[in-house]
């Protein structure tokens, strides 16, 4: 049973937002301080990709390991209207797929970096082959 009402948590889960949180903008300091140049949220491209390179056809997808089901301990399941959202979570993972699949069948590489990675200083090695 949730601790709040259900109108409370509707707007708490409204303000979360899907673009510049807080580990997005810590890849793009990083990749910017290295010289990486990039665009962001380029709807032109299959799943938007938080950070893109046209040129070097490289997609970056900041996830968070909550929403897109990473696995780690970040990644809690909600107590209250379950149904709603194992569906939401299976649609999010699917949608996740098709646009990953997607973009490697048009020739881009496609980097995931999870939000637990970024907390724990981990994800810098995965950029080591384009900067």
């Amino acid at each position: 049973m949730d601790k709040i009402s259900k109108t409370k948590r509707s707007w708490n889960m409204s303000r979360i937002g899907s673009k510049n949180t807080t580990p997005e903008i810590k890849v793009r300091k990083f990749l910017f301080s290295n010289g990486f140049r990039y665009r962001l949220h380029n709807k032109e491209l299959p799943g938007s990709p938080d950070i893109s390179n046209k040129s070097r056809k490289i997609a970056i997808f900041v996830n968070g390991c909550f929403w897109h089901r990473h696995g780690c301990d970040k990644t809690s399941n909600p107590k209250s209207n379950v149904d709603f959202w194992e569906k939401k979570f299976n649609e999010n993972i699917e949608r996740d797929n098709k646009a990953y699949k997607q973009l490697k069948t048009e020739g881009w590489s496609v980097i995931i970096i999870w939000e637990c990675e970024i907390f724990s200083r981990g994800f810098e090695r995965k950029f080591s082959d384009i900067l």
